[in-house]
């Protein structure tokens, strides 16, 4: 129960700090990229609560852990105009990009720090406690998952924008109708992997590259905390 309510209270932070990052990065660069309508939205705000969608947030994930089911949600997104955007074909895919983008850029600073404080318990002489290892564990998996598997190119995830972006003219207009369907694909993927929890419908597709990352985070926490332990 100890090790549990840990997880917890490790998780649930590292989560909601993955969660609004990406939603606010959104908003960020639409601003940059002349689209104010999430600022005018107040949705360029870090307070979580401005980001919880009562629907994606909390009862889907929550009736799905309830349930034994794979545990999906989404917060609410942030407003973007592609008509208020000065090159909206070019802009909606830096707006896509900056969330996932974000999630690599908070992977790589956690690792700095992560590495950073492991560094100085070692040089100190002591063992890194079991909650920071952790801790940092935790939070560079979050957001390494959090952004690649959100490029999937999957109607409504960023992936799928930014696919829409870069395809040719002539084939933008019909893949931009998915985005339409956006929220029965997503139904579709939990329905999917809570039928067939075998399949290995995520863990074949978004694991290996996640895991594959998550080393090159930790090789470098690694090396920031020997560098410092000396």
């Amino acid at each position: 129960m100890t090790e549990t309510l840990l997880l917890a209270v490790i998780l649930i932070p590292c989560l909601i700090i993955a969660i609004v990052f990406h939603e606010v990065a959104h908003g960020w660069a639409a601003l940059a990229l002349g689209d104010p309508t999430a600022k005018e939205k107040r949705r360029l705000s870090l307070n979580p609560i401005r980001h919880v969608d009562p629907i994606g947030t909390l009862l889907v994930p929550g009736a799905l852990a309830l349930f034994g089911g794979p545990i999906f949600g989404w917060a609410k997104p942030v407003p973007v105009r592609g008509d208020r955007l000065r090159d909206p074909r070019f802009g909606m895919v830096a707006v896509a990009a900056a969330g996932p983008g974000t999630n690599l850029v908070l992977a790589f600073v956690g690792a700095l720090i992560f590495g950073g404080i492991s560094g100085m318990f070692i040089a100190s002489g002591n063992t890194p406690p079991e909650w920071l290892l952790t801790a940092g564990g935790v939070f560079i998996l979050i957001n390494v998952f959090l952004a690649l598997f959100n490029l999937l190119p999957i109607p409504p995830f960023d992936g799928s924008h930014i696919v829409g972006g870069l395809l040719p003219r002539k084939w933008a207009g019909n893949w931009q109708k998915l985005q339409s369907l956006g929220m029965l694909f997503f139904i579709v993927l939990i329905a999917a992997t809570w039928a067939f929890p075998n399949s290995g419908l995520i863990e074949n597709t978004v694991l290996p590259p996640v895991l594959w990352l998550q080393e090159r985070y930790f090789d470098l926490a690694d090396w920031v905390a020997r560098g410092i332990a000396g």
